[in-house]
């Protein structure tokens, strides 16, 4: 309940009581406090050594500006882009709790039977659902993630679920815009200037090999939307398996499977492990090489995955004559059971009249 002063802190002077949180390759994270709001946030930053960089600084700025432009209960609130009093550049956002997925599958595949009751495939699958609601809302807006994988989605403790790093994301409309920002950009290395230098390059491998689709494999500059919902069907397929869809012992021999080696079916890679055959037919779906053979969309993947948790028929399997008639008797056994209770009780009725 402290007063607002009338000479209020604005900008980076408003935050203090930093702490280191995490750093990258690239920039480092801090909490601190906002003194007008009285809240904690993250305080994001570049390398020293990178600030003046101007192709790390336009990166930044746009990692900020399309996390921005994504306002959606599963993305990260940006919450001020600016300067410091050195002019170095800054932006703050939500401070986050939770396990990113990519721990949750490696303890699950570990056997650790705490996160196993945890996190049920079923879990799982709601957890999926989640991050592709997010990742279609982006679409809607012009933006494709690229670089969808485990380590980028977080769970938190109260079931919410948020789609992390878009910083490698295409916007729509963004060739234009690029080539204008970087026409006056030099090199770090000769001090030339390039030809034609934007943040995302056509013909350049974008995301992490081991969750890339054979498009982005490829560099294809043409690559939309059916590119993250092959990601997600790589995540849909560790979920199975407790394996990654892919390996190698360098990028390019993982680059050469995702484009060559035939999509390995779920429930033939595990043993001991039942793959239901409703999410595998999802699964595969959303794997074929070919964009236009998957999902056309992520919305319609989020669809079959609902269905699937609600048992409703999915789009993408037809169950056997056997199968559908043992689920109709599940489905109306109650309905069944007393609709004989009273063909029995009409009858027991009919018997006793008859031998009076």
């Amino acid at each position: 309940d402290a007063p607002m002063p009338k000479q209020w802190l604005s900008g980076s002077l408003k935050y203090d009581d930093f702490m280191p949180l995490t750093e990258g390759g690239t920039a480092e994270l801090k909490t601190c406090l906002d003194k007008n709001l009285h809240r904690t946030v993250v305080y994001k930053t570049l390398h020293e050594h990178l600030q003046s960089s101007e192709l790390e600084t336009a990166r930044f700025l746009r990692e900020a500006r399309v996390t921005a432009m994504i306002p959606h209960p599963g993305t990260v609130p940006v919450y001020e882009l600016g300067r410091d009093r050195a002019g170095v550049l800054f932006f703050t956002m939500k401070k986050l709790e939770g396990k990113d997925l990519r721990s949750i599958l490696m303890s699950i595949s570990a056997r650790d039977r705490a996160v196993m009751e945890q996190y049920p495939l079923p879990v799982l699958v709601d957890v999926l659902i989640q991050a592709c609601q997010t990742v279609s809302y982006a679409h809607k807006v012009g933006v494709i993630h690229r670089d969808l994988k485990p380590a980028n989605i977080l769970v938190g403790a109260f079931g919410e679920v948020t789609v992390l790093d878009w910083g490698l994301a295409k916007v729509r409309g963004e060739q234009a815009m690029n080539q204008a920002v970087h026409e006056a950009v030099e090199t770090e290395a000769t001090g030339m200037k390039m030809v034609s230098l934007e943040l995302t390059q056509p013909g350049k491998r974008y995301g992490t090999p081991l969750y890339m689709s054979p498009e982005q494999a490829r560099g294809d500059e043409s690559l939309d939307e059916r590119s993250d919902v092959y990601n997600l069907g790589s995540i849909l397929f560790e979920m199975l398996t407790d394996k990654n869809l892919v390996w190698g012992n360098d990028v390019e021999e993982v680059l050469t499977m995702v484009l060559e080696r035939p999509t390995p079916i779920p429930s033939e890679v595990v043993s001991g492990k039942v793959v239901p055959p409703e999410l595998e037919a999802v699964c595969l779906k959303a794997l074929q090489k070919d964009p236009a053979d998957r999902y056309a969309s992520v919305n319609e993947l989020v669809q079959d995955l609902s269905a699937y948790r609600t048992g409703r028929p999915i789009s993408v399997y037809r169950p056997s004559a056997l199968v559908r008639l043992m689920r109709w008797r599940v489905k109306h056994a109650l309905p069944l059971t007393a609709l004989l209770g009273v063909v029995a009780g009409v009858v027991l009725c009919w018997l006793v009249m008859q031998s009076l």
